[in-house]
């Protein structure tokens, strides 16, 4: 019951944002539609319960008026069903669309906000495979949510509606065994309860595994999806190492995963399938069995007999909703699980950035260079990373950061750029100032051209001839009048190029301070003597933060930071800088 309870607050928990949010009313009145729609239903099976009786009464009478008249109120009662079972999966369908629509923005929202989505990867992976959870968990969360809830609401007023028809028709028809009446009150609606309660009880009992193997089912598919992907995305890599055959390996051990569980999934559904099947065909036999004596001792006629059967059949399959239901319902609960995952990620990501002690980055109004203040950068476990005391980057300056491998430059830049919350201290902008951060592999969208080199701003933000300018000033001019050509920028482009892209990128965008982590690492020394000496020329106001191995930036530099590693991490220190020439 704990587990129950838990299960319905999270599920409450995911759905009722949507029908408090901007689209609330038209939410409310497609569901009130949908509803009413179901109400209709279930009072169409009323009717048509009645209808039994009386259609196979002229039949049993050869009544052929009475024939004749049952038949046409049926095609009116089937026209009437027709109608409003099309506008009610009409309305459902459009019920779906506006209720995924709000929840994958708020989740794209929530996920995409102040670098959250890169703090989520960093605590852990709670919330593995975010792709997958925002395009096919919430597709399947409000489907199968509006499915179980409609058919579950439908066997409640099913079982309101047929059980007081049923305990009528148990006066009307008394149980009759070995030629002899026993009056029970209502036996034919108690015969159905104990009917559904044994299968419901045996139903769980035999699909209670299929909850975690359906989470484990949608990991291992995520997971394997996601590493083929990756393979797509880094070819020219895994074909300059022919690594083709570890691949494929890896690959074949991610799909066994697949496919274990997936015959876990087979032999558990096997059983349970018996077993509702086999409750299914019984369902059908087991109301004429009880009913049937009364009709063979003349008690009732042939009509009351199929009413009975079919008000028996309503009322145990109201009552056996979650024999029937088991999988779906089992399906539904591993998604629930899996967005509540996500969730709790979210909330994680946005708590770790607000936790105290932590990298506080402050606007500071008065203020006219980015100061550091006793800052000390620790892993997302606590252990400590790097250690800054006191660093100003003053407007105009260049400062070249280095450093061995591993000593935690990197992540220094992370912090400064606001992205980093593990550890201490405080970092203090200039009120209004534009930071950019370009990392040794930029990242480009799938887009025009002209799209990927303006990212982030918005597009229209620059006019073709600013961007055809920056892009042939970095020296790739033949790329100039391919600008609204769409392709994956990432894939098409060699890492040099990427890197040349991600400049004409700085010198569009003129931020106040740029921070270069081995931005230019991939590029030949007098193209990396060229893009700076256009970035010292472009951006002369600008302060320039370069983390780099070679000697030869020396030369574009006026201030050296060297962050040096000791027994409790690294520290950052001011040393002289030697240039080349030197």
């Amino acid at each position: 019951m704990k587990r129950l309870l838990l299960t319905l607050a999270t599920i409450w928990r995911l759905a009722v944002p949507y029908f408090r949010s901007e689209d609330r009313w038209a939410g409310r009145i497609l569901l009130a539609a949908v509803i009413g729609i179901e109400l209709s239903i279930v009072a169409i099976t009323v009717a048509l319960s009645y209808w039994y009786n009386g259609f196979y009464n002229a039949l049993q009478n050869r009544d052929a008026a009475g024939f004749v008249w049952y038949i046409l109120v049926f095609c009116g009662l089937a026209g009437v069903y027709t109608v409003i079972l099309v506008y009610q999966n009409y309305l459902n369908l459009w019920l779906q669309i506006r209720w995924r629509r709000f929840m994958t923005q708020t989740y794209l929202r929530q996920w995409l906000n102040t670098a959250n989505h890169y703090r989520m990867q960093l605590l852990g992976d709670e919330a593995d495979n975010p792709d997958q959870r925002i395009a096919d968990d919430l597709a399947q969360f409000v489907q199968s949510l509006l499915s179980i809830g409609l058919r579950l609401l439908n066997s409640i007023v099913t079982l309101c509606s047929f059980v007081v028809i049923l305990w009528k028709l148990s006066e009307a028809a008394p149980l009759h065994l070995f030629g002899m009446t026993i009056a029970i009150p209502g036996y034919l609606v108690w015969a159905a309860l104990i009917y559904a309660v044994l299968g419901t009880v045996l139903t769980h009992l035999i699909g209670r595994p299929l909850i975690p193997l359906n989470f484990q089912q949608q990991r291992f598919e995520a997971d394997f999806r996601f590493n083929l992907v990756r393979t797509r995305e880094n070819s020219e890599q895994i074909a300059a190492l022919h690594g083709e055959a570890a691949e494929r390996e890896r690959h074949s051990e991610r799909f066994g995963r697949v496919v274990g569980n997936w015959i876990a999934i087979m032999q558990r559904q096997k059983k349970l399938l018996f077993f509702t099947q086999s409750f299914a065909q019984t369902s059908t036999i087991f109301p004429y069995l009880m009913a049937g004596p009364a009709y063979l001792a003349g008690v009732t006629q042939l009509g009351d007999l199929m009413q009975t059967a079919n008000t028996f059949d309503r009322v145990q399959t109201a009552l056996s909703y979650f024999v029937t239901a088991y999988q779906e319902i089992a399906q539904f609960q591993a998604v629930a699980q899996r967005l509540a995952g996500f969730e709790n990620a979210i909330v994680a990501g946005r708590e770790a950035a607000l936790r105290r002690p932590g990298v506080e980055v402050v606007p500071g109004a008065d203020a006219k260079a980015i100061a550091i203040e006793d800052l000390d950068v620790h892993l997302p476990g606590g252990e400590p990373l790097v250690e800054a005391r006191q660093v100003v980057f003053a407007p105009g300056e260049r400062v070249l950061v280095t450093g061995p491998s591993g000593a935690g430059k990197s992540t220094l830049f992370r912090a400064f750029g606001g992205i980093w919350p593990f550890g201490s201290g405080r970092i203090t902008v200039p009120e209004d100032a534009k930071i950019m951060l370009l990392p040794q592999r930029p990242y480009f969208p799938v887009a025009s051209l002209a799209a990927a080199v303006s990212y982030p701003a918005r597009a229209g933000a620059f006019d073709d001839a600013q961007i055809a300018e920056a892009i042939a000033a970095v020296g790739l001019g033949e790329w100039s009048d391919r600008l609204h050509e769409e392709a994956h920028w990432n894939r098409m482009l060699s890492l040099g190029e990427q890197q040349r892209l991600a400049i004409a990128r700085a010198l569009l965008q003129k931020p106040d301070y740029l921070f270069l982590d081995e931005a230019t690492a991939c590029l030949d020394e007098p193209a990396e003597a060229m893009l700076y000496r256009l970035i010292q020329e472009r951006l002369k106001g600008a302060t320039i933060v370069s983390i780099g191995h070679r000697s030869t930036l020396g030369a574009f530099h006026r201030r050296r930071l060297e962050v040096a590693r000791g027994e409790a991490g690294s520290r950052v220190r001011d040393v002289p800088l030697v240039s080349a020439a030197e």
